[in-house]
């Protein structure tokens, strides 16, 4: 916008004509709407009297008829589908803190799903931007550093993992609290912002979902708290719904391959972005850099990388390449996640390497090697673990800094409902409310804190949430998070406790942040792993021991670096029913002596509890 108007720009170039019509010029279809073509396929025009949240919508006419179609690049939508385009300038009052996004090795992710990760109004309305809002002095408590949303590009479906997103400029129209309802939103938006002493929002500061979910970044960072967008760029729709969005966006005639922005290409229900136009790469290009400046977010994470690379080639990968050159130079503090399976370190190396640049990447290996020995363990006998393996997934081959890969033994896809089970049910499937369960999910959470990579945890995780989880709270509204039981249940408010003191001790001992790794020792009939991990700079060094076997060993000897006391920061049996008053562990520290083991100067006799993790340091 500017001045007293507003210019209209959209890419058709097959198009017999392009109006923009809306409350500007009552909607009115005739040469006066008509938006003039240039060579390149795009159509333009400058419309007088055009204000801040005008309603519009272009209407084009093609070989294959006509209709309205919304803007790709439209801000806000009105709610509900069909919907019109909303005009709108940046006019939310961002507040200035001294907030800074984390250096990629402090970044502790916490993944989320808006609809359903807090429901106040259950079953009225789902979850929105200011209802996770209202949760982050509890995510400052637990300690991670950053929340990753997943996708809230507008998607046409009433529940959805958000991974069929239509509009990708907007966010989902659900996801914000309308009318009424927001005056009591309002007053507890101004409660946080009071408790960090700053300036109150008003009404219209929050009014419409873009605003909100500017909001909450803006109170997330005031918080602490960075935020990641999962974004979807290897497809698009699964459900099309009302057809007025980019499919066909000017009505060819003739199979998906004509629908302009699509390849004839499926995936996941809708269809591959087809690479190979310049205005394609450069809508989603565009969209990033959009995310990245409109609402200050400190990163995204890409879906299906490996799709873009495959469906997409032979275009795909430059794609990535570029898109990656761009938003790595506009914001070098952002941190950028591909999902690429199987898992290529090629997508975290340069450019001039031939890499496709991204800062990190999902990562498999340590997920499944957790699930294995956790699952294993369950079964009623003492048989050998893959303990072994489990070292040996620490750290994937091709990867040069521990930051360059995200791991957790749960995320949105594996414990969806009806896939696979929770990590405490995975250690006593009949019963994760059992001791097995708890020390079993104590112990598998507890790997995915300390092992090297971006540690991410699974709503629900951090208090030994046992159910798998739905987008459709309408339909599975017993999958819902049990958030009564942080403040009931001893033993969600003890697993909650393990969690927050042991991210606690991730951020006090920069061991568990540096890039030294090293494997002491593993035994699978023993079902024992140890290995060290250091920080170059500061010098100090933790030792994690990890061990599964239902009864407690003693005087177990094994290597460590280096003679003195070491100090026993962490005993996962201290919290079995808080304070666990028969708590086996090593009195709080340790001496070491100079009989070389395993490979290393020195070593001492240790007690390892029954499904345990201990941490050690000097």
């Amino acid at each position: 916008m500017n001045g007293n108007g507003a210019t209209f720009k959209v890419w058709a170039p097959n198009a017999h004509a392009v109006h923009v019509i809306g409350d500007f010029n009552d909607r009115v279809i005739d040469k006066n709407s008509l938006l003039i073509k240039d060579e390149k396929g795009y159509w333009t025009g400058y419309v007088e009297g055009v204000q801040n949240r005008h309603k519009y919508i272009y209407y084009v006419r093609g070989d294959g008829g006509s209709g309205r179609k919304r803007d790709p690049f439209a801000r806000e939508l009105e709610q509900p589908f069909p919907a019109e385009c909303i005009v709108r300038t940046s006019d939310y009052p961002w507040h200035k803190s001294k907030y800074k996004t984390p250096k990629f090795q402090d970044f502790l992710i916490y993944q989320l799903h808006i609809g359903t990760f807090n429901i106040p109004n259950f079953p009225t309305t789902g979850g929105t931007f200011l209802d996770v809002a209202m949760k982050l002095p509890y995510l400052v408590d637990l300690g991670i550093t950053a929340i990753q949303l997943l996708p809230i590009q507008e998607f046409h479906t009433m529940f959805s993992k958000g991974y069929n997103g239509v509009d990708y400029f907007s966010p989902e129209m659900g996801y914000a609290v309308q009318g009424e309802q927001l005056d009591n939103y309002l007053t507890e938006i101004n409660a946080l912002l009071a408790l960090k002493g700053y300036d109150q929002v008003t009404k219209a500061d929050l009014t419409g979902e873009m605003n909100q979910m500017k909001a909450l970044v803006d109170l997330a960072h005031i918080y602490g708290i960075a935020v990641i967008l999962d974004v979807v760029y290897n497809h698009a729709g699964g459900d099309w719904g009302y057809d007025e969005g980019m499919y066909f966006f000017d009505f060819q005639r003739g199979d998906n391959g004509k629908s302009l922005y699509f390849k004839n290409i499926g995936h996941a229900g809708g269809l591959v972005f087809d690479f190979s136009k310049p205005e394609v790469r450069d809508f989603l290009i565009q969209n990033g850099k959009f995310l990245l400046d409109e609402y200050r977010v400190d990163g995204l994470r890409y879906d299906q990388v490996s799709v873009i690379d495959s469906d997409g080639r032979p275009h795909g990968w430059q794609f990535c390449q570029d898109l990656m050159s761009t938003l790595r130079f506009h914001r070098p503090d952002s941190l950028h996640i591909a999902e690429y399976w199987q898992v290529n370190p090629w997508v975290v190396k340069s450019r001039s390497e031939g890499g496709a640049g991204f800062c990190s990447t999902l990562t498999d290996g340590l997920r499944r090697a957790i699930r294995t020995v956790i699952s294993q363990a369950s079964y009623p006998n003492e048989s050998p673990l893959s303990m072994t393996d489990l070292g040996r997934a620490m750290w994937p081959e091709g990867f040069h800094h521990h930051w360059q890969y995200v791991q957790g033994p749960e995320n949105h896809d594996i414990v969806y409902r009806e896939r696979e089970v929770r990590i405490s049910k995975l250690g006593d499937y009949n019963n994760p409310r059992s001791w097995y369960g708890r020390s079993r999910a104590r112990v598998g959470t507890g790997i995915g804190l300390v092992a090297p990579g971006i540690p991410m945890l699974f709503m629900g995780q951090e208090f030994l949430e046992d159910k798998q989880w739905a987008d459709d709270f309408n339909n599975h509204g017993a999958l819902l998070l049990h958030w009564k039981g942080v403040d009931t249940d001893k033993q969600m408010i003890d697993h909650l406790r393990f969690v927050r003191e042991l991210i606690q001790l991730r951020w006090k001992y920069p061991a568990l942040r540096g890039n030294g790794f090293q494997i002491i020792y593993s035994h699978d009939q023993d079902r024992v792993l140890a290995f060290q991990r250091w920080d170059a700079e500061s010098g100090n060094v933790v030792v994690c021991v990890i061990h599964l076997s239902t009864y407690t060993k003693y005087n177990y000897r094994i290597g460590f670096p280096s003679k003195g006391v070491w100090k026993e920061v962490l005993n996962s049996d201290l919290y079995e029913n808080w304070v666990n008053p028969s708590c086996h562990g090593n009195g709080g520290a340790v001496h070491t002596d100079n009989m070389p083991m395993h490979g290393y100067p020195c070593s001492t006799n240790l007690v390892l509890p029954a499904n345990s993790i201990i941490l050690f340091t000097t």
